[in-house]
């Protein structure tokens, strides 16, 4: 007797609900969530869409790749998945309509995070330009990899009424399209109809063929349709959530978020290390491997055998990132402040905020290192050494120092160059590049990143950094002093 198994679905009510509300991985994210969520799955949700959006601007600013290139694409998709974003790369790298959990979990995640950085990036026409901008370029990524069934279904989706020619219209017109656009696979393509005006990308490039008001464009292009209504919704919509600002930041507890998460960081922390740096080899790993701004609060230091607050505060913890122990960071502090003042008087005056760095006084949390963001918004005033050398130096004093370091003519102009048009943290990867006689166009966030990619480079790979989580959460003060500072928690381009 034959018996017949019948499987048991798998498929929970949760994820028919998750199918329903998200059948496509491309979305136009015209209706906004409605569950309730966690609020550290909400700060997770924000600083990863974040990280997103921030490593398109790092492909094509920093690194120079030609957008929507394959290269452009892979540096990207192997940025996320480098950064633990891996449901994101997946989005960006299979654009479709499957149905695993897996898939249905990572449109949710992708839905929520947009939603909750139009809260954040909503209050300047600054950060309004910036965000669609990103998203845009997102978009249009996301677009070009879909498969043409997975066109046909997002169009079905979302109420798209565009059908293409018929074959026998296309072929009376193919002398005119084969002369007006680009595309190799034109006798293949399918050819879209539509108002002139809605592809004015393309009629300002000259790349479509236009007949009574009408514009002719291949499958490939049709993404200039939808980027302009795209773009319109977006506008609308960031207006809208502008709009009703105050009533959402009645709650208390989403305000210091969203009014700082365009300057979060959200890359690795460098709280803990595996290896024990010497504090006599600071001298040396000072000229070899530290960012200028750790670089020029060292050489102060030793000059003057003292650091003000601010400065003491930046390059304690940098130094505790990078390896140096409590006890070495002590008698480092104690020895240098003592040529100049009596120990009892380190001992009262400065030994304590040295163990509260270390979490051994007061809240004894564990804190980390300054990252570029930080150091760049922080208040410089006058006397002070510490914050970034690129923003708060005089272009010429910076260069000065740069010609002392035997920077090179040519890299010289490049650093000082992206300096005063605000590019502070590609100035230092061109300092980085220049240092280490190397091209890597190694982004900069962080300046315990920049001591471990030195490292890497001189050492063979021998330092290793422990890296507490891949995205790092919005920060809370290192400590009470650096409530004397400017609270910021994005690189901006």
């Amino acid at each position: 007797m034959d018996l017949k198994i019948k499987r048991k679905s798998t498929r929970t009510a949760y994820t028919s609900n998750l199918l329903e509300s998200y059948p496509h991985d491309l979305q136009m994210y015209k209706i906004p969530p409605i569950e309730d969520i966690r609020l550290q799955e909400f700060e997770s949700l924000a600083l990863e869409r974040l990280t997103l959006l921030r490593c398109l601007t790092t492909a094509t600013t920093l690194k120079g790749l030609r957008i929507y290139s394959d290269e452009w694409k892979d540096y990207i998709i192997n940025e996320l998945r480098s950064q633990g974003l891996k449901y994101y790369a997946n989005l960006c790298d299979m654009s479709g309509c499957g149905t695993n959990e897996s898939d249905l979990l990572a449109r949710r995640k992708d839905h929520i995070g947009h939603f909750i950085l139009r809260l954040a990036y909503c209050r300047t026409e600054e950060l309004r330009r910036w965000f669609i901008a990103r998203e845009l370029e997102l978009f249009k990524m996301r677009f070009m990899t879909m498969s043409p069934k997975a066109v046909e279904e997002f169009f079905k989706i979302n109420q798209l009424c565009y059908t293409s020619i018929s074959d026998e219209e296309k072929n009376d017109l193919m002398p005119y399209l084969r002369e007006s656009t680009m595309h190799h696979k034109i006798d293949t393509s399918k050819i879209y109809k539509v108002k002139f005006y809605e592809v004015l990308d393309l009629v300002k490039a000259r790349k479509v063929y236009i007949q009574g008001g009408y514009a002719y464009i291949p499958d490939r292009d049709f993404i200039s349709v939808l980027s302009a209504q795209y773009r319109i919704h977006l506008k609308q919509s960031l207006a809208i959530a502008c709009h009703h600002l105050g009533e959402i930041e009645q709650d208390e507890r989403l305000v210091g978020l969203l009014k700082g998460l365009h300057q979060s960081y959200a890359g690795s922390d460098y709280s803990e290390t595996k290896v024990t740096i010497p504090i006599e080899s600071l001298d040396s790993l000072s000229v070899k491997s530290f960012p200028l701004c750790m670089r020029q609060l060292h050489e102060q230091l030793r000059l003057s055998h003292h650091l003000k607050h601010g400065g003491r505060l930046q390059y304690g913890l940098f130094l505790k990132g990078i390896g140096v122990t409590l006890e070495d960071s002590l008698r480092f502090w104690r020895d240098e402040f003592t040529k100049i003042m009596e120990s009892d008087k380190f001992e009262k005056q400065y030994a304590y905020n040295v163990r509260y760095n270390y979490g051994k006084e007061g809240s004894k949390r564990n804190y980390s290192a300054f990252n570029c963001l930080k150091i760049i918004n922080n208040n410089v005033g006058p006397g002070d050494c510490h914050g970034c050398p690129y923003r708060h130096c005089d272009p010429s004093n910076l260069k000065n120092r740069l010609k002392g370091y035997g920077i090179e003519n040519q890299a010289l102009n490049d650093i000082v160059e992206m300096a005063k048009k605000g590019h502070f943290q590609i100035a230092c990867s061109k300092y980085f590049d220049s240092a280490h006689n190397t091209d890597i166009g190694l982004g900069i966030n962080h300046p315990n990143q920049y001591f471990e990619e030195s490292q890497k480079l001189l050492a063979g790979n021998k330092v290793e950094i422990k890296k507490e989580t891949k995205v790092a959460k919005k920060e809370e003060p290192n400590s009470i002093e650096e409530m004397d500072f400017d609270e910021i928690s994005e690189w901006n381009e």
